[in-house]
């Protein structure tokens, strides 16, 4: 396996976890950031209060999310066990 492939293999790797992670992380960031707007209106520092919203939104998102995370995931792994099959790796 040349050096190009082990990088183009990296490279999609990483795009897949951006994908995958992608959307929980940018829900995660709003929703803090909406949080914390919310904290510095009230002047409201209860840490609960950024915690569980947090959460209740990632689940959420992943929920709603999994058949893009599944689909990125299958196809990547599908693409490096097809490698493995024919001997590239």
């Amino acid at each position: 396996m040349a050096p190009a492939d082990v990088s183009e293999i990296v490279a999609e790797t990483i795009w897949v976890i951006l994908i995958a992670a992608g959307p929980a992380l940018t829900v995660a960031m709003a929703v803090g950031l909406g949080i914390a707007l919310l904290q510095a209106l009230t002047s409201v520092q209860e840490m609960t209060l950024t915690f569980v919203p947090k959460l209740a939104a990632i689940f959420v998102c992943v929920a709603l999310t999994l058949p893009l995370i599944y689909a990125t995931l299958f196809g990547l792994s599908e693409r490096v066990f097809d490698l493995i099959q024919s001997g590239a790796i």
